[in-house]
């Protein structure tokens, strides 16, 4: 009876004792977050000026010289915040887009974990932007586009005035959203926490990727040759949305990528359709003919083996999507869909199957410029995501199969003369470098660890996800590093990623600030 007596008591006290340390956990944390906030209302003009200057440098990833001058920008970020051991990593080729890096060790801390984002942003078509066709000049709008969000002048900042910022306006400008606006919240967030007074829980390491949104083909290199410096117990990915709801999102996966382009080739010279249709096959007929034998009229891919090798989610992942709030109905209300293809299946669930996407197609030309011809090629930019158990060579082979079945004489060249006359279907097929899907367990300590930081900087319960639609080159932080990820986004779910217009909302950008500040104090 003693001992019984004496084992209730020791488990009252230890009771006592996690509340009482959960309790101050919780305070602290509650602090720094109001510290961060009293920090960042008064810095709102600054913080937004130097976003602004840094969306105007144009950063398509293919043009070396602009990729240069983010890349010093970004490096004068870094160093005006103190990050020590400031560089560039880049491959074994001289005209790689470069990692930008940074670090700042914390006396006593014996955890390390690096923040990512990219730098570099989707190429884009002025003539599909509405601000004047330049999108790389921001514009800040009273709202989204599509709900007559109008044009306003950034604020003036006066002597004495501090400039407040409403929360829902947007800023329209390439890479606003994916990704200079990660890049943005996670500086700012540790200049909030140092000018705040608040240490840092564990050692940071700052990597800031220029060549993402081109597939990421040297950041193998890059990781392999830099496995001492990059050494760490986890890496924190800022990319993509938040869900659908507008609730903050920890994402413990993403989906692969890889690109393909299909030319199928006609006559060697543009002929007069009236002159020469009806006997010269249009090269634009067969493309699309070709297109639309891989498809179903449900989204379902036809192409023989596509869904093979996919890895299940497990019981514990399966729970996690069942308590899911879903955006099926928000979203065909939003978009104007009537019937979302995957009968009847939900948006998530398809989200868990590799998909094949018609990115665009190009023949002759159509509106004012269109004329009565027989085009000599047609092309179409397919982008084939994956998912855990998709290997990006081997599905893109099942579809190199799949239009030789159709009856093609595939090349990854132009024809010769001899084989034009030889064959009578031709199609070339280029594959862009392509990276496969990663999935970090739920029950990971990282996964945890940032799962319970981020629900702290949120008033509403947030949306943990096993994988994201979306695609980022994890896995190779797995292959090289042998390191583990999660991914915190903090855009806006109707950003315009990847497309004309993109835009951040404010308070996305405010909430981002506050959540990277709590997995920069989470306890690990």
């Amino acid at each position: 009876m003693k001992n019984l007596v004496l084992m209730l008591l020791c488990s009252i006290f230890f009771c006592e004792c996690c509340t009482n340390s959960s309790f101050a956990q919780h305070s602290q944390a509650s602090k720094i977050l109001s510290q961060t906030r009293t920090y960042r209302q008064a810095n709102e003009n600054a913080i937004i000026r130097e976003f602004r200057d840094f969306l105007a440098l144009p950063n398509i990833a293919n043009d070396s010289a602009s990729i240069a001058q983010n890349a010093s920008f970004l490096l004068a970020m870094m160093k005006k915040r103190g990050i020590e051991n400031v560089q560039l990593l880049g491959g074994t080729k001289s005209d790689v887009p470069p990692a930008v890096y940074g670090e700042v060790r914390v006396k006593g801390a014996t955890k390390t974990i690096v923040l990512y984002a990219h730098y570099d942003g989707q190429p884009v078509n002025p003539l599909e932007w509405s601000s004047g066709g330049k999108p790389f000049a921001p514009v800040l709008r009273t709202g989204a586009l599509d709900k007559g969000g109008e044009v306003i002048e950034f604020p003036a900042e006066k002597a004495g005035e501090k400039v407040v910022f409403n929360p829902e306006h947007r800023i329209y400008a390439r890479s606003a959203s994916d990704d200079k606006g990660g890049v943005v919240a996670i500086l700012n967030a540790f200049d909030a926490i140092i000018k705040s007074g608040v240490q840092p829980s564990m050692n940071i390491k700052f990597f800031f990727e220029g060549e993402e949104e081109a597939g990421s083909p040297h950041l193998g290199d890059i990781l392999e040759r830099n496995k001492a410096l990059l050494k760490s117990d986890g890496w924190i990915i800022c990319d993509g949305p938040v869900h659908q709801s507008g609730k903050k999102q920890v994402v413990c996966g993403v989906r692969g990528d890889v690109g393909m382009e299909i030319t199928v080739f006609g006559p060697k010279r543009p002929l007069h359709s009236g002159h020469y249709g009806n006997w010269v096959p249009n090269p634009a007929q067969k493309l699309v003919s070709l297109l639309a034998s891989m498809k179903d009229s449900t989204g379902k891919v036809l192409v023989e083996g596509f869904y093979d090798d996919v890895v299940s989610f497990s019981e514990e992942e399966r729970t996690a999507i069942r308590s899911i709030p879903h955006p099926d109905e928000q979203m065909k209300r939003e978009l104007g869909v009537a019937k979302p293809d995957g009968a009847g299946a939900l948006l998530l669930e398809m989200l868990s199957l590799p998909s094949l996407n018609i990115n665009g197609i190009r023949a002759a030309n159509v509106g004012a410029m269109a004329a009565n011809v027989i085009p000599t090629q047609a092309v179409a930019a397919l982008d084939l995501r994956l998912v855990l158990g998709n290997d990006w060579q081997r599905q893109t082979d099942k579809v190199k199969r799949h239009i030789l079945k159709q009856g093609y004489y595939v090349l990854d060249r132009e024809p010769t003369d001899e084989e034009r006359l030889q064959y009578p279907n031709i199609a070339k097929v280029r594959i862009n470098s392509g990276y496969n899907a990663q999935r970090t367990p739920l029950s990971h300590p990282l996964a945890k660890a940032v799962i319970q930081a981020v629900q702290a900087s949120s008033e509403e319960t947030i949306v943990v996800v096993p994988s994201l639609g979306g695609s980022l080159p994890l896995y190779l932080f797995e292959k090289y590093l042998q390191s583990t990820t999660v991914t915190v986004p903090i855009a806006n779910h109707d950003n315009n990623q990847h497309a004309e217009n993109e835009n951040l909302r404010l308070k996305n950008l405010w909430n981002g600030i506050e959540t990277f500040v709590a997995i920069m104090t989470m306890k690990f």
